[in-house]
């Protein structure tokens, strides 16, 4: 069963096999939001969905969405009325009626994916991203032997958003999983202004 197989995620929730759920809220975010304006945020692949209580307690109109219904359940148990923020959908084939966000937030999706769908994830941000808008969050870098998670060296991350996004800021990550430990980045990627893209 591959990694973009709906079912591939959801029996993992089922059985509790989820060493990417990090429990709660990275201090990278906590720190960003404390900081930034507050707009609308877009969660993908948003898992059990502690970030949107975090992005809603700081007065952003956060969605999220994940197409894995054991997801859901368990995100919904977590955020409980909050769970009304949470869409049952695929995030890149959902209708969100042409509505724009502020912020696309990135945890663990992007490395969930396949080199080969990168390119058609980082289209669906920028389309859904207002012009300037942000994607913020962990990125991860370096070699894998047997994926996913699937990283990103240098030279790719450039050459996939470097048409549609620049990268405004890089740091370390301090309180990463051990299945990422190491290897994680704290980015944000902003969309370039509408008729300024090589």
């Amino acid at each position: 069963m591959k990694s973009t197989d709906m079912k591939f995620w959801d029996s993992r929730y089922r059985i509790g096999k989820t060493p990417w759920d990090f429990g709660g809220v990275p201090i990278a975010l906590i720190r960003w939001l404390a900081t930034a304006s507050p707009g609308r945020a877009l969660i993908p692949a948003s898992g059990s969905g502690y970030e949107v209580r975090e992005f809603h307690a700081r007065g952003w109109d956060v969605w999220a969405v994940d197409y894995s219904p054991a997801a859901n359940e368990r995100a919904r148990r977590v955020l409980g009325t909050l769970a009304e923020r949470i869409v049952l959908a695929d995030f890149f084939t959902h209708d969100f009626s042409g509505q724009k966000f502020d912020v696309v937030y990135e945890r663990t999706f992007l490395c969930s994916l396949p080199p080969e769908v990168w390119p058609q994830y980082v289209q669906r941000v920028a389309e859904l991203l207002v012009s300037g808008g942000r994607l913020v969050g962990f990125f991860l870098y370096g070699h894998e032997d047997e994926p996913p998670p699937y990283p990103l060296t240098e030279s790719e991350a450039q050459a996939l958003f470097g048409a549609n996004f620049t990268r405004i800021l890089d740091e370390a990550v301090t309180d990463s999983l051990p299945l990422f430990a190491g290897r994680e980045r704290w980015q944000i990627w902003q969309k370039k202004a509408e008729g300024h893209r090589p």
